[in-house]
């Protein structure tokens, strides 16, 4: 009687050519590239979030932000206080404002991407690719 490891161990030693192909890209689907940039785009949102708010609490941890408005408030003779334009609220409002011009920008751009290289493959023939099977 066989057991399956002696089986598997039958198909390891037995070595087969690995069959090699080669692809042109020629389309890049216009909602996959939309929808994929879009799905980047959201992380890197969540990304900018996170790192404004990591680095607005290194800087209240240190101090930094008091010590920059006694060097602003001597300046300006305490008219302009840094602390009520650096607050918690503010700092994420305006990263939250970033994360969204980004989400757009970012979209945008994939879409502009997938068209441009749809457009260019009319004239270069598209990107040709090489794949490997190895069993």
């Amino acid at each position: 009687m066989s057991t399956v490891a002696d089986k598997l161990a039958k198909k390891s030693t037995h070595k087969t050519a690995g069959k090699q192909v080669r692809l042109r890209l020629v389309y890049i689907d216009f909602w996959s590239a939309v929808k994929l940039s879009f799905l980047g785009a959201v992380a890197m949102a969540i990304v900018t979030l996170v790192s404004y708010f990591l680095v607005y609490m290194v800087l209240q941890a240190t101090g930094l932000i008091g010590k920059a408005d006694e060097f602003v408030g001597g300046f300006t003779e305490g008219a302009i206080s840094l602390s009520t334009m650096l607050g918690l609220p503010q700092v994420m409002a305006f990263a939250a404002v970033i994360a969204i011009l980004n989400l757009i920008v970012f979209t945008v751009l994939g879409a502009i991407v997938a068209g441009i290289y749809n457009l260019a493959v009319k004239v270069t023939g598209g990107l040709l690719v090489g794949f490997t099977s190895t069993n």
